[in-house]
């Protein structure tokens, strides 16, 4: 979970303080929790993870944003920053952010897990992403071993999950049109260091 509660904001406050920070926080419920920095395994793997889909999603209509890029959950009120989100179709900006930076219908969302935001990535967090109505997948990436979770949305609003531990395996993500081998989400990634 993100660093412990500052600060009290309105959600106006927040991203007028937000555009002027010079580190990233999350809005949860009126708090503001100042998001510790990635490490270096982190960052290589969401950097792989934004080239991998970029390069396949190149002349199709969805676009790949890098945890630069705010998103709300509307129903839930939370601003956060994931790693990576897929958007297809035109992009819809929260209404209330005037700068248009903060996006409001990512189509996948991943999550590369650190030891300190893996149970909220999993848990709450996942529960206010589902509430999206736009998200059709949800992937969460190891970074201390070769492992993702993959999560698709079905019919009946239920979440199917499926797991990938093996270099040689691939995930099909159906909503964007892709194939994500893990040998290429790991690239140059030392599980020693």
């Amino acid at each position: 979970m993100p660093a412990q509660p500052q600060l009290r904001l309105t959600p106006q406050e927040y991203l007028i303080r937000e555009r002027r920070a010079s580190f990233k926080s999350e809005y949860r419920n009126g708090e503001v929790l100042e998001m510790a920095p990635a490490s270096r395994r982190h960052i290589l793997i969401a950097t792989n993870l934004s080239a991998e889909l970029g390069a396949q999603l190149k002349k199709k209509p969805c676009t790949v944003y890098i945890s630069a890029l705010r998103m709300k959950v509307n129903a839930t009120g939370l601003y956060t920053y994931p790693d990576v989100m897929v958007v297809c179709g035109a992009p819809q900006f929260d209404e209330d952010d005037e700068q248009l930076e903060t996006l409001m219908n990512p189509t996948l969302i991943v999550e590369v897990l650190s030891p300190s935001t893996e149970d909220y990535d999993r848990g709450s967090k996942f529960g206010q992403y589902r509430t999206i109505p736009s998200i059709q997948e949800y992937l969460l990436i190891a970074q201390d071993r070769c492992h993702a979770e993959h999560f698709v949305k079905q019919p009946d609003q239920s979440w199917l999950r499926s797991e990938a531990s093996r270099m040689e395996e691939a995930l099909a993500l159906a909503s964007i049109g892709c194939t994500l081998a893990l040998a290429e989400v790991y690239d140059e990634v030392d599980f020693t260091s």
